[in-house]
């Protein structure tokens, strides 16, 4: 028998639980349907052989209840067939990362509780980034979304965890090209908005992305790719792609300077930062910010930008 060693993801942020490698053993425990999708892995030489088939929706869909049984105390949770199932550490970084950036005009100390509101902009059916939020730091938030089913899926995910219903809030979007216009209301204050937009600019140019990623994943190359981490239209692409949605993002946020304190949004694309950047000092923003972040051999990264100066910043009440 080998020695069991640990190894530890050091390029997720540090306060991320999924640092180390699943203990499959304990998510079996907590998610006996896991034990389904366990198979043998053959490409390492670390602590554990066995993984699942990432490949298979499924298989992915399973590992994420286990892990929000495991770490954030979320049972009964589930989205339908075809939707969005976010990888968790990494949306688990974005939040302890937004968290390094509230606590900076905070004397360095993360804000915590219902009183820190957040705004997740395309909350989609899965709730991810309110649950991890809620579960690491207590806070509140808002989702909203241009998907009805979404929507009520999250419904459902909130009423089957009683310990969110105080917590997290939803609302239709029912002018889709629109992102904060009917949404922020004149009382309302937001510590953060938080965004995973989409990617691509038509369904074509999504279907190719995915087929390269699946056939990567797979080993083995298909015309016809199964999403394992699904995803409906409104999740994966607009018209104008990635830098079209944020574009009209940032233009929208000039709108609500005093009503929040940091906007943020991913950004897939590295080589959309210097436009992102431009239209963000034609908007007045007054702080910008770049925060990367890494996964496995993915890199990622997300912008965030205040139009509060330094005062009102370091005076802001959560």
């Amino acid at each position: 028998m080998k020695p069991k060693t640990t190894t530890e993801k050091t390029s997720l942020h540090p306060r991320n639980p999924h640092r180390f490698r699943y203990d499959f053993e304990q998510l079996i425990s907590n998610c006996p349907e896991l034990k389904n999708f366990i198979t043998s892995n053959k490409h390492t030489t670390e602590d554990s052989d066995i993984t699942i088939d990432f490949s298979n929706p499924d298989a992915v869909k399973s590992l994420n209840k286990a892990l929000l049984i495991s770490h954030y105390n979320i049972q009964n949770w589930d989205i339908p067939s075809s939707y969005l199932c976010p990888p968790i550490p990494g949306r688990a970084d974005y939040i302890h990362y937004i968290a390094d950036v509230l606590a900076e005009t905070n004397n360095g100390i993360i804000p915590k509780g219902t009183t820190v509101e957040g705004l997740d902009i395309g909350v989609g059916a899965n709730c991810i980034y309110p649950i991890i939020g809620n579960s690491a730091y207590g806070w509140s938030f808002v989702g909203t979304d241009i998907d009805e089913n979404a929507i009520q899926n999250c419904k459902k995910i909130i009423q089957n965890n009683p310990k969110l219903i105080e917590a997290i809030s939803l609302q239709l979007q029912t002018e889709s090209r629109f992102i904060f216009k009917n949404i922020i209301a004149p009382e309302d204050k937001f510590a953060f908005t938080i965004c995973n937009p989409p990617f691509h600019a038509s369904a074509e140019e999504a279907n190719k992305a995915t087929t390269r990623k699946v056939n990567n994943l797979q080993h083995v190359k298909t015309s016809k790719p199964v999403l394992n981490f699904g995803g409906q239209n409104a999740e994966l692409w607009c018209n104008g792609g990635e830098i079209g949605f944020i574009t009209q993002m940032i233009y929208e946020s000039a709108k609500y300077p005093q009503q929040v304190l940091w906007f943020t949004t991913l950004v897939s694309k590295k080589e959309n930062l210097t436009s992102i950047y431009r239209t963000l000092n034609k908007v007045g923003a007054v702080k910008i910010k770049t925060i990367d972040m890494a996964q496995g051999q993915k890199t990622s990264r997300f912008v965030a930008w205040t139009f509060l100066n330094e005062t009102q910043q370091k005076n802001w009440t959560f």
